[in-house]
């Protein structure tokens, strides 16, 4: 939390103000910041300066482990958050490749499950990864991509956390996160439970022990609407305690993850928390 909070005075502070051409607002923004969340003492990295919703983080999560590519699909399993970028952004609903309503295009898990290779097919980086780690391999090269240059023309949205690297050291996982772009008010949030999730998940299912996540972001920022509740509000209130994620013991494979898993297998302990924050969001 404390690493969450000083990030945020740091943009406060020092931040420039750049102008996003997306969406047609300024940001208050700082190069390079590295969060870490120690998952296997389970210190969840869920914000506590406002009520956060992590399930829909997760439930998100969820939907590129499966691949999807339709908001209607992650709507199904718990999160509302493609809605936007997949209905009211005017460059997609303008966009010949976009196939109707919710359709989001080729984004995040549609890519990373079936990555295109130049020969032709493709490649599910996901199941490569836990076949490894399971068999107690790690390649240097454990690593799963969102990001394909050659695809963004065929998505509502250009991955922002965009690699997750696993590394294997005796029977300890640690995963390497990145992030080339970050709403710190609201991104930040989710993806801070993300990879922790992930990481948690994936040490479940391959019987191995969670390690470290390491969570690098480039361009960290916050936008000129958010600046005030940020300044004003969030960064006045005194952190709460860690809480600690509970997760379904019964997951235990990919198939599982694909299948039956919902939100239901997965609560919190020990949740306190200061009232909600109602942040704009830019499509």
């Amino acid at each position: 939390m404390k690493q969450y909070l000083d990030l945020c005075q740091r943009i406060v502070d020092d931040g420039t103000w750049v102008n996003n051409e997306r969406t047609g607002k300024k940001c208050l923004t700082v190069i390079n910041a590295d969060l870490t969340y120690n998952v296997g003492n389970g210190e969840f990295p869920l914000v506590t300066t406002r009520k956060s919703f992590y399930k829909s983080a997760i439930a998100e999560m969820i939907g590129y482990i499966r691949g999807y590519d339709n908001a209607a699909d992650f709507r199904k399993i718990g999160t509302s958050t493609w809605d936007a970028n997949a209905n009211q952004n005017q460059a997609w609903l303008d966009n010949p490749h976009r196939k109707g309503e919710d359709d989001c295009g080729l984004i995040y898990g549609k890519i990373g499950r079936n990555f295109p290779k130049p020969d032709g097919g493709s490649i599910d980086l996901l199941a490569k990864i836990i076949h490894d780690l399971k068999n107690g391999i790690d390649d240097r090269g454990e690593i799963f991509t969102f990001y394909h240059p050659g695809a963004f023309h065929m998505g509502c949205l250009r991955p922002c956390m965009y690699s997750h690297h696993f590394s294997l050291l005796d029977d300890t996982l640690y995963l390497n996160s990145t992030q080339r772009s970050c709403d710190v008010p609201l991104g930040l949030n989710f993806n801070m439970v993300q990879v922790y999730f992930l990481l948690a998940i994936v040490a479940q299912i391959t019987g191995k022990k969670a390690g470290m996540a390491y969570h690098k972001i480039v361009n960290a920022h916050i936008y000129e609407d958010q600046l005030e509740l940020m300044r004003d509000v969030q960064l006045t209130r005194e952190p709460l305690g860690t809480p600690k994620l509970i997760i379904n013991p019964d997951i235990k494979s990919l198939k599982d993850l694909e299948t039956w898993v919902t939100m239901d297998d997965f609560s919190i302990e020990d949740y306190a928390h200061h009232p909600a924050i109602k942040y704009p969001f830019s499509v």
